[in-house]
């Protein structure tokens, strides 16, 4: 019910508006958790263009490409905004490398989940920390099980909304906005990575091949989606050192 009423609010309105609306229904408490890739780089830059009040963050893993952290220092000089990055717990990092080594991720989706959990979830949760409002730069085409969510939902284990304002659009929506406005974004981009995550995790696709096909491309199961964007939060298996 609650998510009809904000829907029926934002449909018919251009991003900017939907995004100024939010902003004036949870004051302070919108947050925007950028991949830095080039969809969120559009978001970045309505966000930053329009000065609105929504906090922008990252995540870093620590396993992340050269290139990720170019168009992250290009997007600050570039808008003069503030990117709040936020790190995975050191003594977690520490006791998993050590048992287990640096890629432990290669050797079972359960090991791979750990290393995500650590890494992306945990950071995740303190970023959303008070937050009532999440925006992501989800597409409905990016994979058959993004396209199956909707545009704005409300996840209940978070308490929060979650909005997608590029959800509708393809990817050649995406690149001609940034073309039309010189948004930075990542090389790597050019040169066939459609999804980029952590360098170790993620390489260069074929043309047709699904959109999410270069991450964990050592997994034949499952969908190929690190946890961020499933409904709670997916368990991190228990430590066992």
């Amino acid at each position: 019910m609650v998510q009809t009423k904000l829907k029926n609010q934002l449909i018919g309105l251009s991003i900017e508006s939907q995004l100024m609306e939010l902003t004036s229904l949870f004051q302070g408490k919108v947050v925007f958790t950028t991949s830095l890739g080039i969809e969120d780089q559009v978001i970045t830059h309505i966000i930053f263009s329009n000065n609105l009040n929504i906090k922008v963050a990252t995540l870093d893993t620590g396993r992340l490409f050269p290139q990720t952290y170019d168009v992250l220092s290009s997007t600050i000089i570039k808008y003069n905004k503030k990117i709040e990055i936020y790190f995975p717990e050191y003594e977690s990092i520490e006791r998993l490398v050590t048992e287990k080594g640096p890629y432990s991720f290669y050797q079972s989706i359960e090991n791979r989940k750990e290393c995500c959990g650590i890494r992306k979830i945990v950071p995740l949760n303190r970023a959303l920390t008070n937050m009532k409002c999440w925006i992501s730069g989800i597409r409905a085409d990016q994979s058959d099980n993004r396209s199956k969510m909707n545009w704005i939902e409300y996840d209940e284990h978070k308490d929060l909304f979650k909005f997608y304002p590029l959800f509708t659009w393809s990817m050649e929506d995406v690149k001609n906005f940034v073309k039309d406005n010189n948004i930075p974004y990542n090389s790597l981009h050019d040169k066939g990575f459609l999804s980029i995550g952590c360098e170790p995790c993620t390489k260069a696709i074929k043309p047709g091949e699904d959109f999410r096909a270069g991450r964990w491309w050592w997994e034949n199961e499952g969908a190929k989606e690190c946890g961020l964007h499933t409904k709670g939060d997916p368990p991190i298996p228990q430590k066992r050192y």
